[in-house]
């Protein structure tokens, strides 16, 4: 009996697309799947028509192929592009699609995530994270910071093999070194980690006494982080091969370093520049002057107040912020001048603040007091228009 048309299966044609393939055989497959017809030969017939049809369209290259010489590409000496359809059973076909679609992040990426590029069992080592406070000064400078932790590392007795002295590891009988072993269960083939090696693909039947066989022990090191000069808080360094050691000689991970940097007490950092607050004297922002105020590398620089400044006005220092990353230019230092207001004063003191305030009370020494009150004036008398 001839075989039917693939896209005919489907109820669709040569002109669908893959979106539209796979939205036909979804109907197909969930309308005659045998859980939804117990006891249905002519449906569990037809899902069986779909998974295989599907299993070739859905392919491109099988696609094409079946577009030019049907059903006879697969048979004969082309049998082998057949591998993987579905005559009896359902593995590896069109279905695993729809299923993977629904539950791919809970078990196809789980069942992924373990395993080597070569499609063995053996898996990397797991990454680490640490994270590091350094103060603004060594953000500036750059330094060489020690760390110390406590990890997975390769045992040296058996060096990450796993097999005792005069013995090696062998290809795992039950899954073939694949470290994952496939199961029927109804229509479903399903996949798991194999029982004999655990995942690994290797068993060993003289393990190595230091490691018990996981090729690896816990113990601590020290690594030498390189932190460059102007790095920003929440910048991530990594430490390629760092990490935990793989089981069984897999390949480590990767160590990364979060920095961060504690508060200053005397500087705020925005990007490249620098900005600190300064009270100044009275008498200073008055008549005028120079002070001297810290710098991030630990010098002293001198910074002229004319007289008048007012609190809030800032005084720009080019090139005494911070270093910018991989580069020799530095950022920029903004010193906030903050008037500060006498206490404490002596009689004296007071005696002169009061004739200061009956020969200077006028808009030439207060203009903005006297511009402020001159407007309240104004308002107030509209008010009472």
């Amino acid at each position: 009996m001839a075989k039917k048309d693939y896209y005919e299966i489907l109820g669709s044609d040569k002109k669908a697309s893959a979106g539209d393939l796979k939205k036909a055989y979804r109907r197909m497959a969930m309308k005659y799947h045998p859980d939804k017809n117990p006891g249905n030969n002519e449906a569990e017939h037809k899902f069986k028509e779909a998974n295989e049809a599907y299993d070739i369209l859905k392919d491109d290259q099988k696609r094409a192929a079946y577009d030019r010489f049907g059903h006879s590409a697969f048979q004969g000496g082309n049998s082998g592009a057949r591998q993987g359809t579905h005559h009896g059973g359902f593995s590896g076909g069109g279905f695993t699609d729809i299923f993977e679609e629904m539950f791919g992040d809970f078990m196809g990426g789980q069942a992924q995530a373990g395993r080597r590029s070569d499609g063995g069992g053996v898996r990397r080592g797991a990454d680490i994270s640490h994270e590091m406070e350094i103060t603004l000064e060594e953000s500036y400078n750059g330094k060489n910071a020690p760390v110390k932790i406590s990890t997975w590392q390769s045992c040296q007795t058996c060096t990450g093999s796993g097999a005792g002295k005069g013995s090696k590891a062998e290809t795992c009988g039950t899954c073939g070194g694949a470290g994952r072993v496939r199961a029927q269960q109804g229509f479903f083939t399903v996949e798991r980690t194999c029982p004999s090696c655990g995942g690994v693909g290797q068993t060993i039947k003289n393990p190595c006494h230091s490691c018990g066989g996981s090729g690896r022990i816990r113990k601590e090191k020290t690594l030498n982080v390189a932190i460059p000069a102007g790095i920003e808080d929440g910048t991530r360094i990594r430490l390629a091969g760092e990490g935990e050691a793989g089981v069984r000689g897999g390949p480590p991970g990767d160590l990364y370093a979060f920095l961060r940097i504690r508060p200053h007490q005397f500087f705020q950092r925005d990007g490249a520049n620098l900005y600190c607050r300064v009270p100044v004297m009275m008498h200073l922002v008055t008549l005028g002057g120079i002070i001297e105020v810290p710098t991030i590398d630990g010098k002293r620089i001198k910074v002229t107040i004319p007289h008048g400044t007012q609190t809030g006005q800032q005084f720009r220092l080019k090139g005494k912020g911070m270093t910018i990353l991989h580069s020799s230019v530095h950022g920029d230092m903004f010193v906030e001048a903050a008037v500060e207001t006498p206490v404490n004063l002596t009689r004296k003191q007071k005696e002169l603040m009061q004739e200061f305030a009956k020969e200077g009370n006028d808009a030439k020494t207060n203009p903005q007091s006297h511009g402020f009150f001159g407007k309240m004036k104004d308002l107030w008398e509209e008010l009472k228009d």
